[in-house]
């Protein structure tokens, strides 16, 4: 996923900054245009959220219905795909699908809420690198692309196509994911973790075990 990332961003993304840089700027910085490609392929504008706050199996079954829900959005409600994709037969698909309760126009809106999530992260990524440069630069050039960064945002959003995994693929990235903010919560300490996402210290043991991550036993 990080290697078809910075492809993309090499070849689709610093060409959109480049232009938007020649049209405000007139030149291209190539250091800002550098700093905003690296943040870019540094980010995590596809993958889903993880909230700690939510103990382990709550956060998972959430996690899988977001996963499911995204996954129909992308396929127009069709289940057969949806499987395909998932890589698991259609009957697990409806069972999460009637577990959910929702329906295939609640998919387009979270479809375009999700959208919009990831514009606004990487407008953010383009101002931020801006703020740093901003008294290298002309004042009135400076604004002028400050002022693109929403319409910059929006085409560079475009440029990334969607990579689905599979749910296996997707629920070990998560378990992962989950695991490591968890631990950095409670200084890796695997006792401290498992009683504040509700799980046994055997059980957390044995999936960062599985998942190759290292944390302190006591």
């Amino acid at each position: 996923m990080v290697g078809e990332l910075e492809k993309l961003v090499e070849a689709r993304i610093k060409p959109l900054l480049a232009e938007a840089m020649q049209k405000s700027l007139g030149i291209t910085v190539a250091e800002l245009e550098a700093d905003i490609s690296d943040k870019l392929k540094r980010s995590a504008l596809l993958e889903f959220e993880v909230d700690t706050k939510l103990k382990f199996k709550d956060a998972k079954k959430k996690f899988k219905r977001e996963y499911v829900a995204h996954l129909l959005q992308l396929n127009f409600g069709n289940v057969a795909d949806v499987a395909k994709i998932a890589s698991v037969d259609r009957r697990s698909i409806h069972r999460i699908v009637a577990e959910m309760k929702i329906e295939v126009q609640k998919f387009r809106d979270m479809m375009q809420k999700g959208q919009y999530v990831k514009q606004l992260a990487v407008q953010d990524i383009i101002q931020e690198s801006l703020e740093t440069y901003k008294g290298a630069l002309n004042p009135r050039k400076y604004e002028a692309l400050y002022r693109e960064a929403p319409v910059l945002s929006k085409n560079i959003i475009r440029e990334i196509p969607e990579t689905p995994k599979t749910l296996k693929e997707a629920e070990r990235e998560f378990e992962t994911r989950y695991f490591e903010k968890a631990l950095s919560e409670n200084n890796h300490n695997i006792s401290k973790t498992a009683r504040r996402i509700g799980l046994r210290f055997e059980t957390l043991h044995r999936k960062l075990k599985s998942l190759g991550i290292s944390a302190k036993n006591s």
